[in-house]
């Protein structure tokens, strides 16, 4: 039975990586037809990790900023629920707004969430991976924001994706998330 839950995840996830595929192909309309098809499969209550990497792509299909945003939202919604499934809260760098931008939280700290009896707090699976979206949530929130003319939202939104991008690696993915959080603020200190 675990073993068809994991396969199962699997499959979600490599389909989901196949309309991220057609996306980055050029193929918008159909990676958006696609990933309209897996929301609907996973529902409300489906996957965390699914949903936040679904809808945080999905948000790249959309034609109207309004529409970009609420995807995005929904992407972070589903990390934030995650991480209070585990216990977590939000109150940590890079949380959706009820944390602070520099301080960390429990969960940013190996072994720093404790259970009832003081003891640690086995970390669920999916909280590096969900971790490691933050910086890249929020970066693409601040944008949404700047272009729906919200430039305050943005800004919080911006310190929150930097703050976050500190936990990430010094490799292509980490440098690249840095380098966009450098191209959107220089362009809002333009505006």
């Amino acid at each position: 039975m675990v073993e068809q839950q994991e396969a199962s995840g699997d499959a979600v996830m490599t389909r989901i990586g196949q309309a991220i595929m057609l996306l980055h192909g050029g193929d918008r309309e159909e990676a958006r037809n696609r990933f309209g098809a897996l929301w609907s499969e996973l529902g409300a209550d489906g996957d965390a990790l699914h949903r936040c990497t679904l809808a945080h792509y999905m948000a790249d299909t959309q034609d109207d900023p309004g529409d970009e945003l609420a995807w995005d939202l929904r992407a972070l919604t589903a990390a934030e629920g995650l991480r209070a499934a585990e216990g977590a809260g939000g109150a940590e760098a890079g949380g959706a707004g009820t944390g602070t931008v520099e301080g960390a939280g429990a969960s940013d700290v190996p072994g720093g969430a404790e259970g009832a009896d003081g003891g640690p707090v086995a970390e669920h699976p999916d909280i590096p991976a969900v971790r490691a979206f933050y910086p890249s949530l929020h970066l693409n929130l601040a944008a949404d924001y700047l272009k729906l003319q919200r430039p305050e939202s943005a800004r919080i939104h911006l310190q929150w994706a930097r703050a976050a991008a500190e936990s990430l690696a010094d490799d292509g993915y980490g440098g690249g998330v840095r380098a966009a959080i450098d191209r959107l603020e220089l362009r809002m200190r333009e505006q």
